[in-house]
């Protein structure tokens, strides 16, 4: 069995439940996970030894330069490249943060406690064996859809009302796959299954296993 893929989950700038989105990325069985801040992240000199780097900021000011290395840094190495929920919102007036999400105008609006139900848009290694209709109680966005953009692969889709349309996408940024996934706001969408599943294939995927 190949080693767990080594990810730096990185936060920052947002409130989130630890306990319960620490138990969910301990209980993905092939992912070795590392959750830390995004000053750490920036700051370590090993950051090169992921496979996937996950963005779980918030960041709404700047970059700084050390995050902008940071970011383009994942981006030379080739390293997979996860972005989570109200990470897809970071860095708002950094053009190029922009284009790795694939949404040019990344302006918002959100409603806390949804119910969604979720389809799958696309056969892919991330979305295949999924149940269809699947349920999760989230925060949605209301923003430009994923869909709207070239080179935005998107698998997973709700027709709820105050949610974009477009849930999950993939790209390629140089020679690092990015996946963008916008559930994942506190403990009620960790626990969900269907959203582990996603994550953990999306990990899979980033890092070139599936």
């Amino acid at each position: 069995m190949p080693d767990k893929i080594k990810t730096a989950v990185v936060t920052g700038r947002h409130g989130f439940d630890v306990i319960g989105f620490t138990e969910m990325f301990r209980a993905l069985s092939t992912v070795d996970p590392y959750i830390q801040h995004m000053e750490h992240f920036c700051a370590d000199p090993g950051r090169d030894a992921y496979d996937v780097v996950l963005l779980y900021h918030m960041i709404t000011e700047g970059p700084t330069d050390a995050q902008r290395q940071g970011i383009e840094g994942i981006l030379d190495k080739g390293q997979g490249l996860f972005i989570l929920h109200h990470a897809i919102l970071g860095w708002p007036d950094w053009a190029e943060y922009s284009q790795l999400v694939g949404i040019e105008d990344r302006s918002f609006g959100y409603d806390m406690g949804q119910n969604l139900s979720v389809d799958a848009a696309a056969d892919h290694p991330i979305t295949r064996d999924l149940p269809s209709a699947w349920q999760i109680e989230d925060e949605t966005y209301s923003m430009a859809d994923a869909e709207a953009s070239d080179g935005n692969d998107v698998l997973l889709t709700t027709e709820h009302e105050v949610s974009m349309h477009g849930l999950a996408w993939t790209r390629q940024q140089q020679d690092s796959r990015v996946f963008c996934f916008q559930c994942g706001h506190d403990n009620l969408a960790y626990v969900n299954a269907q959203m582990r599943m996603v994550v953990q294939r999306g990990i899979e995927w980033c890092a070139g296993r599936i």
